[in-house]
């Protein structure tokens, strides 16, 4: 089990509801973005002495632009129903992580200057009595602290009998303490080198083009067919966008594969894109829809760059959320694209459908060496669909999975499906500054894994999020598991999928001892 310097929350059968203890996470704050990171996102590069004024500013601006705010800050009753549904309220104990809590933040500020009671009663000094509050110095390191301990998962606003959002919450805060220079430097820095690059890690094209020709290598040397991983191909039929996690890192760059794999074998011609290669958009994370549009728009450009007739998005749970329910809005109409195909459309959905028409040989005994179980990632199972069908965002992925594996094995029904628990990291908390709320509020979700490895010995969770799977790579040891225990989903697709013309190197033995 790997060491921290921090307690590691205990896992037990079950997740239970802890006693309050203020403060208990009081310390945690991310790293703010240096003024440089600020100015090209378009806020200012630190705080100045109107501050309050700019975040008030910020605050009308946005209660005028979206109208849900201004219901969300009015609506709460305090019946407590989301309390017990954050998994960093259940893993840090801290009151201030319950979601009525930490949205309680700005709503006392709002209740001050945005109604008439709080006007009234803060002008005879007595704005409590309304549950109202002056916006003091303080109050904004209050809140860049634990509005960067909400992952913007929604499991609270599943509960919320009023449909409050606490994402939409989550997101205007960051939003007005960026206005006033008080961003976040790991998802601001990661926005710039989108802008900049094309990608959140900063690839170059000839950084890709290699990686994507190693990839061609090893798929040749394994099977013995030239699978094509094209990138700049103008008038490919699909323009995939995908997680540059997917160009390098471990389980990912084996989803890469896959989806060339899959593309091959559906005989579609497919490319990837030098200015498009980043399917995440942080935008989403600091609140900024000027943000996500002009992230968004890399997409579009490229699309008509390339002349491709279809837009398919790899495996990124925020990614989808976006791209499903924002990328017609921000960056459309996309009447230029093929309308026998939605727009966007996700690997799944495309890998599913070839399945169904039999397009693919499959050998699920292929992965007989593990037993699967399946996390819904937040953003697909709250935000999102798949398919023609109610909930095809949870049948799909299990769909493909049981197609290409013999066992499978799905968690507590309670932690499944839209009640899903997010994984610790979402939110643009994917940041080793946020290590310790990123390892606690991972403890719901490895309580639910763990019990179905004891119970029904299951060895690996397959995941359709690229954040997922980086934060359960991270964070797996300090439970006492093994950081490859998670696996993509295209990546089993990968393992059973035998080619057109394979030739297996147990083939190869047998031919050489006949020989």
């Amino acid at each position: 089990m790997a060491k921290a310097d921090y307690e590691i929350p205990e896992l037990h059968e079950y997740v239970e509801v802890p006693e309050l203890e203020s403060g208990t996470m009081a310390h945690s704050a991310p790293y703010v973005a240096k003024p440089e990171f600020q100015e090209q996102l378009g806020y200012v590069g630190e705080v100045e002495d109107d501050w309050k004024e700019k975040a008030l500013d910020a605050m009308g601006d946005m209660l005028g632009k979206y109208r849900g705010l201004q219901v969300f800050m009015d609506s709460c009753v305090k019946c407590g129903s989301c309390t017990d549904k954050c998994h960093y309220y259940l893993s840090t104990k801290d009151p201030l992580n319950m979601p009525v809590a930490r949205q309680d933040l700005m709503r006392r500020v709002y209740r001050r200057y945005f109604t008439f009671a709080g006007k009234f009663f803060g002008k005879l000094g007595m704005p409590e009595f309304v549950g109202a509050k002056e916006l003091e110095r303080e109050d904004l390191d209050e809140w860049f602290s634990y509005y960067h301990q909400c992952s913007q998962c929604r499991r609270c606003s599943v509960f919320c009998p009023y449909g409050i959002d606490t994402a939409e919450i989550t997101m205007a805060a960051r939003e007005i303490l960026a206005r006033v220079g008080i961003g976040q430097k790991y998802s601001n820095e990661i926005i710039g080198k989108v802008y900049k690059i094309g990608n959140n890690l900063g690839l170059p094209g000839p950084a890709l083009l290699d990686t994507l020709e190693g990839l061609e290598e090893d798929v040749e040397d394994e099977t013995g067919v030239k699978v094509l991983y094209p990138l700049d191909v103008k008038g490919a039929d699909i323009l995939l966008v995908t997680p540059s996690a997917d160009f390098f890192a471990e389980p990912h760059v084996d989803g890469l594969i896959g989806y060339g794999k899959v593309f091959h074998e559906a005989g579609v011609s497919w490319t990837l894109s030098t200015t498009a290669s980043e399917a995440a958009n942080f935008g989403m994370f600091i609140g900024s829809y000027e943000n996500m549009r002009k992230i968004s728009l890399r997409i579009r450009e490229a699309a008509l760059e390339l002349g491709v007739k279809r837009i398919v998005f790899g495996e990124c749970g925020h990614a989808w959320r976006v791209a499903y329910s924002f990328l017609n809005t921000l960056a459309g109409p996309f009447d230029f694209l093929d309308p026998d195909y939605p727009v966007p459309q996700h690997i799944l959905e495309f890998t599913w459908n070839e399945i169904q028409k039999g397009t693919l040989n499959l050998d699920p005994s292929r992965n007989d060496d593990k037993t699967l179980t399946f996390h819904d990632s937040c953003n697909v199972a709250r935000a999102t669909r798949m398919g023609d069908e109610p909930g095809g965002q949870f049948t799909i992925p299990r769909n493909v999975i049981k197609s290409v594996c013999n066992n499978y094995v799905d968690m507590d029904p309670d932690t499944i499906y839209e009640k899903t628990f997010c994984c610790g990291g979402g939110g643009g908390l994917l940041t080793d500054d946020l290590m310790e709320i990123r390892i606690k509020g991972g403890m719901p979700r490895m309580t639910a894994l763990n019990n179905v490895i004891e119970e029904s010995g299951v060895t690996h969770m397959a995941a359709i999020c690229a954040i997922c799977k980086s934060q359960f790579t991270k964070i797996l040891p300090y439970y006492g598991m093994e950081m490859d225990q998670i696996v993509s989903v295209h990546q089993l697709v990968s393992d059973a999928l035998i080619l057109s013309g394979q030739v297996d190197e147990d083939d190869e033995d047998t031919d050489e001892e006949a020989a």
